[in-house]
């Protein structure tokens, strides 16, 4: 018998590092697009795990590849080989178009240390100074907590009381390519680290343009461009890659979060150019691509590279876009509704700042789960196979919800 919801939230609170402000409600199980939580209230899930639960819950396919690798084998750190990590290799080159060479790790964070360390190394090899070894990332970016990645992210608030922090990061103003253009003027800029759409900074697209332009002044100045595309990433913005939607060839890639579909596993893709980069002793890890998650991705990979998935990210991201219109139009709520895909952002108007997890707790009391990114912004991004049923019945929950935030 599952314990009492009061009960978890205590030993949570009474254990757990504080770092969390979980909602009140303790999930138990899912399917598809919906969970379940202790008390048998259901939810549609518009959060996915924050973009993490690209197939929804308990999809048949992943179910089968982890039970089936489950039975065979776990772990064999990578003193070994075994096939599953060898075939991701493999497929995920292939279908990147870019890649040569991957490597697995655990997180998104992770992936990001590895391109940071593969950044520094290929500037080594050609000759730079550590002066010269500079990664420029953009404000409002968000690349993982460890250190050098929370560095890397250009947000304060993920900075202090963490300092000193490392040396050989500089920021420029996102989708400002004039701004980016002047920070690499010195020569010293080894890297550009950026997401095609960033998340956590509001759900906030690149331009075309802009990500064109970082290819170009990269290819001036010898600095690799990297890509994260740990959010954006497998099939979010209906293309697989969302590099492959900009037609901008990148020299690194990040992934985590989908690619697992909720199992942990991250990786870096590494094109010609940095390729063999990082040979033999250069950086490593215990757990990352061991056969059990190999074996999960590899499943999520089949079915995140349909064409019908595809097709159904564009389908439900208008329906999501035509029903935030109506929405706005009833309650005057959003100053702007952005985002690619299956990643969507609405921007909270002036006179609602700051509201943002007022309105989620009120969508958690009517079934919905939903997620914002900063205070003023709410979050969609759902599974990619979601159905036309879950979107209106969570288009449903929502106005409900905006109903009630409304009348107070």
């Amino acid at each position: 018998m599952t314990a009492p919801t009061d009960d978890l939230f205590a030993l949570s609170e009474r254990y757990y590092v504080p770092v969390y402000r979980p909602r009140r409600i303790v999930l138990d199980r899912g399917v598809g697009s919906r969970l379940w939580d202790t008390d048998g209230r259901e939810y549609v899930d518009f959060g996915a795990g924050i973009a993490v639960n690209a197939l929804g819950h308990a999809h048949p396919a992943l179910v089968a590849a982890l039970t089936e690798q489950a039975g065979k084998l776990w772990h064999t750190s990578n003193v070994f080989v075994s096939e599953p990590p060898m075939r991701l290799a493999e497929e995920l080159v292939t279908a990147s178009r870019f890649a040569e060479r991957a490597f697995f790790c655990n997180s998104g964070a992770e992936a990001n240390e590895a391109a940071i360390k593969l950044a520094r190394r290929y500037a080594t090899d050609q000759g730079r100074p550590p002066e010269r070894r500079v990664i420029l990332s953009f404000r409002g970016s968000f690349h993982g907590r460890t250190l050098a990645a929370v560095t890397a992210t250009a947000q304060p608030k993920y900075h202090e009381g963490f300092e000193p922090l490392p040396p050989g990061f500089r920021y420029s103003d996102f989708n400002d390519l004039a701004a980016a253009e002047q920070a690499m003027a010195g020569g010293d800029v080894c890297a550009v680290l950026v997401e095609p759409v960033q998340g956590e900074g509001g759900v906030t697209p690149a331009t075309p343009a802009f990500l064109a332009g970082l290819r170009a002044l990269c290819d001036r100045h010898g600095a690799l461009l990297v890509l994260d595309e740990i959010q954006c990433g497998m099939g979010r913005t209906g293309a697989l890659f969302a590099c492959h939607g900009y037609r901008v060839e990148p020299d690194v890639v990040t992934l985590a979060k989908a690619l697992g579909s909720g199992f942990p596993i991250g990786a870096m893709l590494v094109g010609p150019k940095a390729a063999q980069t990082m040979q033999f002793g250069a950086h490593g890890t215990t757990f990352g691509g061991n056969p059990l998650a190999a074996a999960v991705a590899r499943a999520a990979l089949r079915e995140l590279s349909s064409e019908a998935l595809r097709a159904n990210v564009q389908r439900q991201a208008q329906a999501l876009r035509d029903a935030l219109a109506a929405l706005d139009a009833e309650f005057g709520l959003f100053d702007e509704v952005r985002g690619r895909g299956l990643m969507i952002g609405a921007q909270l108007r002036a006179e609602h700042a700051g509201k943002a997890a007022e309105i989620l707790d009120h969508c958690v009391a009517h079934g919905l789960l939903l997620l914002q990114a900063g205070p003023d912004v709410l979050r969609f991004v759902p599974a990619l196979n979601l159905t036309d049923a879950d979107v209106a019945d969570g288009v449903a929950r929502l106005r409900a919800a905006l109903l009630d935030y409304a009348r107070r």
